[in-house]
């Protein structure tokens, strides 16, 4: 399983970006976050950081 984002509520505040422990996270070019499916854990942590809830599980 690997975190889902969704794009219309992202604001690209990075606050994700910055708690990943594995760096699965990334800013992409639209200003939004991405996830690389091979890096995620699945460990959750960025769920929790986001303060619109555009991530889940």
């Amino acid at each position: 399983m690997v975190v889902k984002i969704d794009k219309d509520t992202c604001i690209g505040c990075g606050q994700c970006v910055d708690t990943c422990p594995v760096q699965a996270l990334a800013m992409q070019d639209d200003g939004k976050v991405g996830v690389d499916a091979n890096l995620c854990v699945d460990c959750g942590a960025c769920v929790g950081v986001c303060p619109v809830t555009a991530l889940s599980m």
